[in-house]
């Protein structure tokens, strides 16, 4: 029997509930191929910014972590979830990756998790995080019974940690350097300690990158052994096109089972990891396909379940452009389907903003007023107003260019086009790779 398969079936379970944690895929390697995974992909934002990762780009072909064809709000998360599992009866977990930080996103992955526990008592819950902000979330995540929790940790020296990332966003407050590299160990510490004191099983990701930490990941593992972490995960560097190290050069052959082998001292091994992209669905190994894609991305623009809502409003000064910022605008077009259009949608009415100046009232009214609409399409919007209106069943979309490039796809049930979507210059959006100081 493997040390994976013993570690998952001798594992405590936290609030002494009957999970059957031999049935997960990537702590127990004898069950990769018979038991899978879904990821749901509702974290966009991140708030630390790592030299080898750049989420801007997403391939179907390509399977890593931080990639996504589509975001979904916690309310679609759970109904796409019922359906995968109606179809894919062999999934056994649940899992957050991102393609951010699910605790750069606390309220969609804590909700996410308690919907998704109330429907689905007998489901594994699993999350994935840097582990800067877990700290707060432990407990209600022990009472949930969230069972498997996986922490990315290349270094236990500030100084290799500070080579490995641009800043570190703490609340609102950017750090960097040794400072920032500080305060996430210290963080990453605390919660490891915290997680194995509720009896959760703790997996470490590693990066193994040349000539940074390569050398010391063996100390990272026995101080991770030491700590009581279960398993880890030493990954070989992808090079990523837009990313600080692009150019470094992947681990070879010979360097990554050295760091496994000598690793292994101390922690038991995973050797069959998929890097799993935050929108994976099924057994490990198995690539996306377009039919996943496209029920992920039909998920994405529904309404809260029961609700009816065939609409599109978009904020524009002329009728051309989308190019309004949600609090700027005084009134929204608005649309509606039409099979006799060739666009397939047409022209419905102008609705006026509710009037400035009152905070979550106004965009409680604005919700209101757009109530037959399940989005709308805006040049920017801030948190708040968003959070406020997407939690009302309005779907706040950035985008850039003519209106009908937008929503031709978007009545047609498609994604909107990559080069529609606005490109954030702040920090936590899918193509960031900005200061740390925020976008909104």
């Amino acid at each position: 029997m493997s040390t994976e398969t013993t570690l998952c079936e001798t594992a405590p379970t936290p609030g002494d509930v009957a999970l059957d944690f031999s049935k997960h895929p990537c702590f127990n390697r004898d069950a990769h191929h018979k038991f899978g995974r879904i990821h749901l992909p509702v974290a966009p934002r991140c708030n630390i910014q790592c030299n080898f990762c750049n989420r801007k780009f997403d391939c179907m072909n390509e399977s890593r972590p931080g990639v996504t064809s589509s975001v979904l709000k916690p309310w679609q998360a759970v109904d796409y979830l019922s359906e995968m599992l109606e179809k894919r009866p062999e999934i056994t977990v649940l899992g957050i990756a991102g393609p951010g930080d699910p605790f750069a996103n606390c309220e969609e992955t804590m909700e996410t998790l308690r919907l998704a526990r109330a429907k689905f008592p007998n489901l594994i819950l699993c999350l994935a995080s840097n582990g800067l902000g877990i700290g707060p979330y432990i407990d209600e995540l022990a009472e949930l019974k969230t069972s498997h929790v996986t922490i990315t940790i290349n270094a236990i020296d500030p100084a290799i940690t500070a080579k490995v990332y641009a800043w570190v966003r703490d609340n609102k407050t950017p750090l960097r350097g040794l400072a920032g590299a500080a305060l996430l160990l210290e963080r990453q510490l605390e919660a490891i300690a915290k997680l194995k004191e509720k009896n959760i099983v703790v997996k470490t990701n590693t990066i193994i990158m040349p000539g940074i930490n390569d050398e010391h990941i063996p100390i990272l593992a026995k101080k991770m052994g030491e700590m009581g972490v279960d398993i880890m995960n030493c990954m070989p560097l992808i090079p990523v096109k837009g990313a600080v190290f692009e150019d470094m050069e992947a681990p070879s052959a010979t360097m990554t089972a050295r760091v496994r082998l000598q690793s292994g001292l101390s922690l038991p091994q995973m050797v069959h990891c998929a890097r799993c992209r935050a929108d994976a669905v099924g057994l490990i190994n198995e690539q996306p396909t377009e039919e996943v894609a496209a029920k992920l991305n039909e998920y994405s623009q529904r309404a809260p379940s029961g609700e009816t809502r065939p609409c599109i409003a978009v904020a524009s000064l002329e009728g051309m452009l989308v190019n309004q910022h949600l609090g700027e605008a005084t009134r929204f077009l608005v649309y509606e389907p039409a099979a006799e259009s060739s666009a397939g949608y047409k022209f419905k009415e102008v609705r006026l903003a509710p009037e400035p100046g009152r905070g979550v009232e106004r965009w409680k009214e604005l919700a209101e007023t757009l109530n037959d609409c399940r989005m709308v399409l805006v040049s920017a919007a801030g948190t708040g107003p968003r959070a406020v209106m997407e939690e009302l069943g309005v779907l706040v979309t950035e985008m850039e260019g003519l209106i009908d490039e937008g929503l031709r796809p978007l009545f047609a049930g498609q994604p909107l086009p990559a080069t529609l979507k606005k490109r954030l210059t702040g920090c936590g959006g899918p193509s960031c790779r900005g200061t740390g100081t925020g976008c909104a």
